[in-house]
């Protein structure tokens, strides 16, 4: 039983991995000739869009999705029900973003958010169609299909807005390629999970689903609006091309942190739900995948906040050089999320839904000292005071999440202390190249070599055992590419 839910796990993991990958790169590679096409001030619009369209899905959800996914034993009654609930919740949605279009557009200041925004509400209801069919694959841990959906909607929403841009759309590029990416991802997913709603709607399902959910819900609805808050006000106080400095910013950064907390979250939650009722068998899986996950997140995400400005210069160029800053202080916020993630992922496996809401509560009061920074002072200030907010949050996550099953805080940090000392030791000298009077494309090969080389050799000579683990699983996956070949 214990080694068939590792494979199911490994094998999890690494379609989960991936699914992202592709998605990484296809997005990189993209968002790189958009950013060359476009300027910082069409980024600014499409992330105030991007903003409400986040609260929008998350009330569309209703946390349905997670509570499929924990169910022991899914019906078709229960798929149905939480398909029509979604649906027309959405419908709602769609038809609210439609006339709170003139609203936005008064209080950002900017006309054309009327037509930006009453056209790509139509996202919020194609997105709908996907979220009972991306809980099925992942009851079954089945990344697999996720990863062929992945590849497709990226490449053909992808060359949607390549086109646009290059013809000169400008902005409208970009809400064609989110409006392209929901419609051919939901397709995708009908196509390949051949599962079709009953027509059947279950009163019992819906409340036992709503009773779980609500919670998750409110939680999930704060920490969006928390999360897109710093847009809000960017937005509102500073020019939009601020706004595109910062999006763009967030863009990068998320390649690793967004990305490998997708990742480790959805494939944690359903093989933790499993073994939910075998406290021992819990703790370890629950230890193993933090040691295992802080060691790539930390590495990528302060090699990136090292590598910052040949990153940018190479890649989109110097209009952009303004956004080095912010990404800077967004990589190391970031370097927390997967840990977040992971511990609020175990409230929700011991179903305390309950608590996860206080504890979002709880966080955010506490993140209102650096908006208010930013409103009023600066808003590196605010990006900057974001990180120690961070820091608090992870105490309160690991405070309530580890005593249930005696993994307290303090070992927590004590496991995850090696993986921090080798991005750092990897991170300073990586940095300090950039000083160099040397031209910015020969640089940024270098910088990578070398953190590469001092990440690896570090490892190997000290033996880790999240390196070993990870080790474990990638270079199987690799030797069976080769040998395919």
């Amino acid at each position: 039983m214990a080694e068939s839910l590792k494979n199911k796990t490994v094998k999890g993991l690494g379609w989960s991995a991936v699914d992202n990958v592709s998605k990484l790169g296809i997005t990189f590679i993209v968002g790189i000739v958009l950013a060359r096409l476009l300027g910082p001030e069409e980024y600014g619009l499409i992330g105030i869009l991007t903003i409400f369209i986040s609260v929008f899905n998350s009330i569309v959800d209703s946390g349905f999705s997670n509570a499929l996914i924990r169910m022991k034993h899914a019906t078709d009654a229960d798929l149905s029900t939480a398909f029509y609930t979604n649906l027309c919740v959405s419908v709602v949605m769609a038809i609210i973003c439609f006339f709170l279009a003139k609203p936005l557009a008064n209080f950002f200041q900017r006309e054309e958010l009327v037509a930006l925004t009453r056209c790509i509400s139509i996202v919020i209801v194609i997105n709908a169609f996907c979220l009972v069919q991306r809980a099925i694959r992942a009851r079954r841990v089945d990344f697999k299909t996720q990863t062929k959906v992945t590849v497709i909607s990226s490449l053909a929403s992808g060359f949607i807005g390549i086109l646009m841009a290059y013809l000169g759309y400008g902005v409208w590029a970009l809400v064609a390629q989110q409006i392209a990416a929901a419609l051919f991802t939901a397709i995708c997913y009908w196509i390949f999970n051949k599962w079709f709603p009953k027509l059947v709607f279950s009163k019992e399902s819906f409340k036992s689903m709503w009773s779980y959910g609500w919670k998750l819900l409110v939680s999930q609805l704060i920490g969006t609006v928390w999360k897109e808050i710093y847009q809000v006000v960017i937005g509102k106080c500073y020019a939009p091309a601020t706004l595109g400095l910062y999006t763009r910013a967030k863009q990068f950064s998320a390649m690793f942190s967004s990305n490998l907390t997708t990742v480790i979250q959805r494939v944690s939650f359903p093989v933790l739900s499993s073994i939910q009722d075998d406290k021992t068998r819990l703790r370890e899986a629950y230890r193993k995948i933090i040691k295992s996950a802080m060691l790539p997140t930390f590495v990528l995400m302060f090699g990136m906040a090292a590598v910052a400005k040949p990153m940018i210069l190479v890649l989109i160029g110097e209009k952009w050089l303004r956004c080095i800053g912010f990404l800077i202080l967004i990589c190391i916020n970031g370097s927390l999320y997967p840990l977040h993630a992971i511990n609020l992922n175990m409230l929700q496996v011991q179903g305390r839904s309950d608590l996860f809401l206080r504890l979002e509560i709880i966080k955010k009061v506490i993140s209102i000292g650096p908006i208010l920074l930013g409103i009023f002072i600066d808003i590196y200030l605010m990006v900057g005071c974001s990180i120690i907010t961070g820091f608090i949050a992870f105490y309160i996550n690991a405070y309530y999440s580890g005593p249930f099953l005696n993994y307290s805080i303090k070992d927590q940090i004590k496991d995850i202390i090696p993986s921090f000392l080798v991005a750092i030791t990897m991170a300073i000298p990586v940095g300090m190249l950039q000083f160099l009077d040397i031209t910015p494309y020969i640089v940024l090969p270098i910088q990578i070599i070398l953190g590469a080389a001092i990440v690896i050799t570090i490892c190997e000579l000290k033996k880790l055992p999240e390196y070993l683990e990870i080790k474990g699983i990638v270079m199987p996956m690799i030797n069976k590419v080769i040998k395919r070949k």
